[in-house]
């Protein structure tokens, strides 16, 4: 963590470690990533940062499905890669 001055004069040093640990997290940032981050030993303390609001858990629900569209098209191309199409099935007769 930067130790450089902030552009934030007056922001007690515990909200700013608060803000930078919150982004981090919603950056992306695994716990352990944020434990790193932040010096903390345990899953405890680390989880005091974590935080959720509407627009996160829209983000989390927009990637979940399209995780399941792409299975689920990905499970589409194979069963048509399986399956003879109608020329090929008139060829074997």
């Amino acid at each position: 963590m930067s130790l450089a001055p902030t552009h934030w004069p007056g922001a007690p040093r515990s909200d700013l470690r608060h803000t930078g640990h919150t982004l981090a997290t919603q950056s992306g940032a695994t716990l352990k990533d944020a434990m790193v981050r932040a010096g903390q030993s345990s899953e405890r303390a680390a989880l005091i940062y974590q935080h959720s609001n509407r627009q996160r858990q829209r983000e989390i629900a927009n990637a979940l499905d399209g995780k399941v569209r792409e299975e689920r098209e990905a499970e589409t191309r194979k069963r048509q890669a399986q399956s003879p199409s109608g020329t090929e099935r008139a060829r074997e007769q």
